[in-house]
């Protein structure tokens, strides 16, 4: 493994374009969450996002809000998704992340949260409801464990893109669509003009989530930038077939990855 959080997300982009899964941590259960992180990591996936459930996640539309309910439902605690982890890295390499809210940061004691990443093997996290000008009050704690701070591009950051493309770390995560998480049908957002700018402040790699929902969109996504996420189709997969999901999100992945070679 590589020495910092920064080489080994990097290295998720480069064997060419990133295929970045997200699947929420208990949903339906956490033995199921682990039969699919190691699926998704086995038919290409390069680096997964781990949502830990919150009871109000802003940023999510519907089917990533049932999940987090179902997942909460189950009795899914940040501990348990903590040995969820400790589990997966008995065997999956790949860099993994944690989307998360701050609130659950900040309940579960930021420096205990953040220190706990590092030791089971959490390579970032990403908490969409932190505004970049309020990153400091993870900044510090972050960088003493060596757990990547990932910020968020979306269509309205306009002449903030480049102050946070210099200061990312990790990877950039852009935003393709105002609003919500969820599929479309398609995306209208000038998305290369973003990465442009993009890659005129840092190298670190950017990929685009939000809205993407089949490998034609995934693979013109990646094609401006160096990958693609994938959330809410995936949990609608696993909104529909429970404990029986595992091979549907499997081939799902496969043929995602597929589209980005």
């Amino acid at each position: 493994m590589s020495n910092t959080a920064n080489e080994r997300i990097k290295g998720a982009f480069a064997g060419g374009k990133a295929f970045i899964p997200f699947i929420t941590c208990g949903d339906p259960n956490l033995g199921t969450t682990k039969k699919l992180v190691r699926a998704a990591a086995n038919a290409g996936a390069d680096l997964i996002e781990l949502g830990i459930p919150f009871s109000d996640p802003t940023a999510e539309g519907p089917v990533i809000q049932e999940a987090n309910i179902r997942a909460l439902a189950a009795g899914t605690t940040t501990d348990k998704v903590f040995d969820l982890v400790r589990d997966l890295r008995k065997d999956v390499t790949i860099p993994l992340v944690f989307m998360t809210y701050a609130n659950v940061v900040f309940s579960y004691g930021s420096e205990r949260f953040l220190s706990t990443c590092k030791e089971i093997g959490i390579d970032g996290v990403i908490l969409p409801d932190v505004p970049f000008e309020e990153k400091g009050e993870f900044a510090e704690i972050c960088k003493k464990y060596d757990v990547a701070q990932i910020s968020l591009i979306a269509p309205t950051s306009e002449n903030r893109i480049a102050m946070i493309a210099k200061e990312a770390e990790g990877f950039l995560y852009i935003v393709s669509s105002l609003g919500v998480t969820g599929t479309r049908s398609e995306i209208t957002t000038d998305l290369a003009s973003i990465v442009k700018v993009v890659r005129e402040n840092t190298d670190i790699p950017c990929a685009i989530g939000f809205g993407i929902s089949n490998p034609a969109q995934a693979k013109k996504m990646a094609d401006i930038s160096d990958g693609a996420i994938v959330g809410s189709a995936i949990m609608k997969i696993i909104g529909k077939y429970g404990e029986g999901a595992v091979s549907y999100v499997s081939d799902y992945v496969k043929e995602m990855k597929d589209a980005l070679r």
